[in-house]
C-alpha cells in the first residue's frame, strides 16, 4: 500500500512537473506516460463529440529514395486489417457501430490518424485506435487496392499543372533529397511496396516515445488520461530513438541561383515560382514569427507588393508563403503573369525583391495589424474542435506544443528591424530556384529562355 502510495506521489509530481513547463490555455491538459506516449486533452463541451487523433513522426522527411511516398500508404493501410479486426468488413463493422468519421493524413515531419464519434463511445474509440497504431495486418491483398489508389491520387496531382511547376522547383530546391520533402512520392516505390516494407516503417517509428495522443472534445480531461492510460499503458517503448539511429540529413545549402522552364500543355496560363530556404524551428525560432508576419503583410491588397504587380495589371495574382518546418522551411513567392506581359513581371519581381528591406517598405501600422489579425486567424482555427486536434499534433512535430501555444506571444515580438533581418538573411541577395510554368505554343512563341534567367 505504502509503495502504491509513493509511486502515485511521484507520478503526480512528475506530471505536475511537465505541466508547469509547458504553457497550456486553461482547457488544455498534458500527461506523458512511462512509455514516453505523449498526451493532450483538450475539453470543448460546446458538442458531445470527442475526436482521437494519433501522430507520429513518420512522413516523408524520413524517406529515402526506396521508400518515397510509402509513409502514405501506410496511412492508407491503417485503416484496413489488423489483430482484433482481421478483414476489411469487420473494420467497418466496427466503425459504424461506434458512430466514427476517420482519416489521416500524411506530410513532411508527421502521419495522423483520427476517429470523431460520440462522446459515450471515447473507450470503444480509444480501444479501436489502440488495435490500429499497434497491431497492423498488411495483407497483399488490401495493400493492392491501396497501391492503386494511392497512385490515383498521384495521378490527380499531376493531372494539375501547377504540379509540374511546383515539383520542378522541389527538384532543384533540395537536389539529392529530393525525396525527404516528396510527400507524395514515386509511382514505382508505390505501385510495388510490400508487406515488408510496411514492418520496415512500423518497426522503425511506430512507437509510443515517437507518438502523441491528442483527445479533444465533450470530455473530463481526468477520466480522458485515466482511459487512455489503460488502453496505451501496455504500448512498449522503442529501445532507440529513431533520429538517432537513422538521422535525417542536413539540406545543403543552395549555392547559387537556378532559372528554368516547365512546359505543359495543361497549362493555360503561365506562373511563375521563386523558392529559398527559410528558417526552422531547430535554427531560427524567432526567424519563422517573422516569416509569418512578412508573408501576411505583402499577401495583403494595401501591400506595396500588390500595388506593383496586380492593380497595375502585371500580373493577375500573386503570394507569399512561409512554410514552418523542423527541417527547413521553403519561402515561395508566387505569380501568375499577365500572359502579354510576362517580361515586365519578373522584372518587377525582382524590384521588389530588392526593396523588400527597404525602411519604407511597409508601416509600423500594417506590422501591427499583421500581428493582431494573425492571432485573430489563430483564434478561429481554434473554434472547430476537431481541426484544433490536426494543429496541435502539426505542431507537436514539427516544432512543440509550447510554439503554438505562445504564438501570439512570439507574434507580438516581430519588429521591422525582424522582418528587414529575415529579408537580408533568407531572401536578398541569397542563391534562389525560379521556374516558369508555360504550354508549348506560348513558349515557341515568347521564346522565355532568352529573358527568364538571373539578369
Amino acid at each position: 500500500m505504502r509503495k502504491t502510495f509513493t509511486l502515485s506521489i511521484i507520478l503526480c509530481l512528475f506530471i505536475g512537473t511537465v505541466q508547469a513547463q509547458l504553457k497550456l490555455p486553461p482547457n488544455m491538459f498534458f500527461q506523458k506516460l512511462p512509455n514516453g506516449l505523449e498526451m493532450l486533452v483538450v475539453e470543448d463541451h460546446t458538442v458531445p463529440m470527442v475526436t482521437i487523433e494519433i501522430a507520429c513522426k513518420n512522413g516523408s522527411f524520413t524517406e529515402t529514395p526506396e521508400f518515397n511516398g510509402l509513409s502514405h500508404l501506410y496511412e492508407h493501410l491503417f485503416f484496413k486489417a489488423n489483430k482484433d479486426y482481421p478483414n476489411q468488413i469487420a473494420y467497418h463493422n466496427r466503425v459504424n457501430e461506434l458512430d466514427i468519421d476517420f482519416n489521416g493524413t500524411t506530410r513532411e515531419e508527421l502521419v495522423n490518424y483520427y476517429f470523431s464519434l460520440p462522446k459515450e463511445n471515447l473507450v470503444g474509440g480509444l480501444k479501436f485506435m489502440n488495435s490500429a497504431i499497434r497491431y497492423p495486418k498488411f495483407k497483399k491483398q488490401d495493400m493492392l487496392q491501396e497501391n492503386e489508389i494511392v497512385n490515383a491520387e498521384f495521378q490527380r496531382k499531376e493531372s494539375n499543372p501547377y504540379y509540374a511547376l511546383k515539383d520542378a522547383v522541389d527538384r532543384h530546391l533540395w537536389g539529392d533529397l529530393y525525396s525527404r520533402k516528396h510527400v507524395i512520392g514515386d509511382h514505382n516505390i508505390i505501385l510495388t511496396a510490400t508487406p515488408d516494407k510496411m514492418e520496415v516503417i512500423k518497426d522503425k517509428y511506430y512507437y509510443p516515445n515517437n507518438s502523441v495522443l491528442v483527445i479533444a472534445g465533450d470530455i473530463n480531461h481526468e477520466k480522458a488520461f485515466a482511459e487512455a492510460n489503460k488502453v496505451f499503458g501496455s504500448w512498449s517503448a522503442s529501445k532507440f530513438d529513431p533520429f538517432q539511429k537513422w538521422p535525417v540529413p542536413e539540406f545543403k545549402p543552395l549555392t547559387k541561383t537556378d532559372y528554368f522552364v516547365v512546359e505543359s500543355d495543361i497549362a493555360q496560363v503561365p506562373s511563375i515560382m521563386f523558392s529559398w530556404h527559410g528558417p526552422d524551428t531547430r535554427n531560427d525560432v524567432a526567424g519563422t514569427f517573422a516569416a509569418d508576419v512578412f508573408s501576411f503583410i505583402v499577401n495583403q491588397q494595401a501591400s506595396r507588393l500588390f500595388e506593383s504587380l496586380e492593380a497595375s495589371g502585371l500580373a493577375l495574382s500573386t503570394g507569399v508563403n512561409y512554410y514552418t518546418q523542423k527541417y527547413v522551411g521553403p519561402i515561395t513567392f508566387y505569380v501568375t503573369p499577365n500572359p502579354d506581359r510576362i517580361q515586365e513581371c519578373l522584372a518587377e519581381m525582382k524590384k521588389q525583391i530588392a526593396l523588400w528591406d527597404s525602411e519604407d517598405y511597409f508601416t509600423d501600422k500594417q506590422i501591427e495589424r499583421a500581428k493582431r489579425l494573425l492571432a485573430i486567424e489563430q483564434v478561429q482555427q481554434n473554434e472547430i474542435t476537431e481541426e484544433y486536434a490536426h494543429t496541435l499534433s502539426f505542431w507537436w512535430a514539427s516544432s512543440s506544443v509550447n510554439y503554438y501555444t505562445t504564438y501570439q506571444e512570439n507574434l507580438n515580438k516581430v519588429t521591422k528591424a525582424d522582418l528587414q533581418a529575415y529579408v537580408r538573411k533568407y531572401i536578398k541577395n541569397k542563391p534562389y530556384c525560379a521556374g516558369l510554368l508555360i504550354n508549348s505554343a506560348m513558349s515557341r512563341e515568347l521564346k522565355p529562355t532568352e529573358f527568364f534567367k538571373e539578369n
